[in-house]
């Protein structure tokens, strides 16, 4: 027993210093980045949050969707309706002028609140998942039925958003922001402080997906992975913990929608569409599914590679984007992580081995020639 302790430990408390100094490196960028890497690490961040919920649905209950713009698009939404009504003032916002509207529209109106705004960003990605959910995991809708459910759910809200010029922009999306409570976007000030309040809202939603995966929660979402109907003869409901983790992980999308807005000041519907929600996927496959640090990691990863290799190769990016997705998946199924887990296994093994040959084991004499 004293031997298991001794080697735990040690693992642990390398795991919490490497936290530790993740987070301290996190907190200290605005010391040494300019504002262009800093609002690009922000970014990452931002798109961490969504890649942490996605890992919980889908490395850790199994369940793939290619519909998570969506969710991220309504949270922004509603975060850049807030946005836009200060900005505008007493005035209507412009693209409603010029599409001949008199008055606000009435469900506008509660978005001059940010604690509403703010609420609503989270409330409807995550009931949207939960109505999908009900009528999909009730029904045992899974596997690829669910993931082109949700593809044709990504086509119904771009196409909606899209038509409906009038009251969300139309295909320019909303745009414009200039302030938030009183302070200007465009200062350095604003700017600093958006991205430690990422920072910040990352860490938070670490810690609750580590919560959840620790708990008997996550080990049953594990059970329903690698056998819902064992899990099901178990006593257990599937479809109750599947909507659960839907909607964290959809809430949590919302939530990295608002920082986005905040971030570069502008939301479209094509950050709804369908080739968005893939490369939300791909930020945890690169990562390695089921590990919440993989998710992280693919996520500053990969849109640190976005913003470098589509600046530079704009024509042959979204190949790169398709190729990347299968070799991964076909010949990289743990990710990052899953890689240096094999290689540390590797080690151990060879030094095991080494250390044997070193000292072999001599049998006993019993005094018999």
């Amino acid at each position: 027993m004293a031997v298991l302790s001794s080697s735990i430990l040690p693992r642990r408390v390398w795991l919490l210093l490497g936290y530790a100094f993740a987070a301290a490196a996190l907190f200290s960028a605005p010391l040494y980045l300019n504002d262009f890497r800093l609002n690009l690490l922000a970014k990452c961040l931002a798109f961490a949050i969504v890649a942490l919920g996605l890992d919980l649905l889908w490395g850790y209950t199994g369940i793939l969707s290619l519909g998570h713009g969506v969710f991220f698009g309504l949270g922004a939404y509603a975060m850049a309706m807030h946005l836009k009504l200060v900005s505008s003032g007493s005035r209507m916002p412009d693209f409603m002028d010029w599409m001949g509207l008199t008055k606000l529209p009435w469900f506008w109106e509660p978005f001059k609140s940010f604690a509403f705004a703010a609420f609503m960003g989270i409330v409807i990605p995550a009931g949207l998942a939960l109505v999908l959910g009900f009528f999909t995991f009730r029904n045992r809708i899974r596997g690829v039925y669910f993931t082109i459910l949700t593809q044709a759910l990504v086509i119904i809200t771009v196409t909606l958003f899209v038509g409906q010029q009038a009251y969300t922009g139309g295909t320019n999306g909303l745009t414009g922001f200039t302030k938030m409570f009183g302070y200007s976007l465009k200062s350095g000030t604003a700017k600093t402080m958006v991205y430690l309040a990422t920072v910040v809202v990352l860490i938070l939603a670490f810690l609750l997906c580590r919560y959840l995966v620790k708990s008997r929660f996550g080990k049953v979402l594990r059970a329903i992975r690698d056998g819902e109907n064992r899990t099901r003869f178990l006593g257990y409901d599937p479809s109750s913990y599947q909507m659960t983790a839907f909607a964290v992980s959809a809430g949590l999308a919302g939530i990295a929608g608002m920082l986005f807005v905040l971030h570069v000041g502008i939301i479209s519907p094509t950050m709804m569409a369908i080739v968005p929600s893939i490369e939300m996927v791909l930020l945890v496959a690169i990562g390695g599914r089921g590990t919440l640090v993989g998710a992280v990691i693919g996520a500053v990863i990969m849109t640190q590679a976005k913003s470098e290799l589509s600046a530079s190769y704009p024509d042959f990016w979204l190949f790169f984007l398709g190729a990347l997705f299968i070799v991964v998946t076909v010949f990289l199924p743990g990710g990052i992580v899953g890689l240096v887990r094999q290689l540390r296994q590797t080690i151990i093994r060879r030094r095991s081995v080494n250390e044997i040959n070193l000292n072999p084991v001599v049998p006993e004499s019993n005094g018999v020639i």
